[in-house]
């Protein structure tokens, strides 16, 4: 998989997955995290979501000027959207209008509108080598968004990205403060050890790296190319709005503009 690299002079979005809980269980701290980025990947019930925290998520986005994207999945609220589905092209792609449709809903009642797509978890993953789920999730977002399309974030590299290029929709290559690379620039997998960065001090380190430098230290210590439009703090992890806000401030004192992407 080739990567790529973006100016480091360049700005830099940094984006949140927000609104992952159900009912009355919370996993994320959407109003604090909603401070600190410019782009809000809202749960749209298939791994998490419901509407009323649909609803509140736009609300609070759309009063604070950060951009609503549809963070759409496989249908797994047991599995947290982890869990890797081999669902039918055709079906996947009504899956993910769906989603974006049901997001949409609440986004212009709250006054903005879903502003671009990325497929979360194991559905993220699996679009960067499966051409058939990839083109799925781009058809997906046609049949709901129409000839206007929205912006796709994804691995940079990754079919899913090509898929959109070739479809005419904007293509975001995105970066992982938060994760491990292997070497040749895909993500580390969840079940490895060291997948996921916990030290906080690590992770501002391989933000800034990664916004200013085009480069991230891959898990067998080599150095790689990272492309990075967008920058994703995960909204999951313990401490993540203060963590965020960390990433934030050594963005700007590095020279790095954050700002949400065109």
């Amino acid at each position: 998989m080739a990567s790529m690299i973006t100016s480091p002079a360049g700005p830099i979005d940094l984006n949140a997955d927000l609104g992952e809980g159900f009912g009355r269980w919370t996993l994320t701290d959407d109003a604090a995290l909603l401070s600190v980025v410019t782009s809000a990947n809202v749960a749209c019930g298939f791994h998490a979501g419901d509407p009323s925290i649909m609803r509140r998520v736009c609300e609070r986005a759309a009063e604070r000027g950060v951009r609503i994207g549809a963070q759409v999945s496989y249908r797994d609220l047991a599995g947290f959207g982890r869990r890797s589905m081999d669902v039918p092209p055709g079906e996947l792609a009504d899956e993910i209008a769906y989603q974006i449709g049901a997001l949409e809903v609440f986004a212009r009642a709250a006054g903005s509108r879903v502003s671009y797509v990325k497929p979360h978890g194991a559905l993220y993953n699996r679009t960067v080598h499966d051409a058939a789920q990839a083109g799925a999730v781009v058809a997906g977002i046609r049949l709901a968004a129409g000839e206007a399309g929205l912006p796709v974030l994804g691995l940079p590299g990754s079919l899913l990205l090509a898929a959109a290029r070739e479809a005419g929709l904007e293509p975001v290559p995105e970066a992982f403060a938060d994760r491990a690379y292997a070497p040749g620039g895909t993500l580390v997998p969840r079940g490895e050890p060291g997948a996921v960065v916990h030290d906080p001090d690590a992770v501002v380190a391989r933000a800034v790296g990664m916004a200013a430098g085009g480069s991230v230290t891959a898990a067998d210590g080599s150095r790689i190319a990272v492309a990075a439009r967008s920058l994703c703090v995960h909204g999951d992890t313990p401490g993540a709005a203060e963590l965020a806000r960390r990433v934030r401030d050594a963005l700007g004192a590095a020279g790095v503009r954050v700002e949400a992407f065109a």
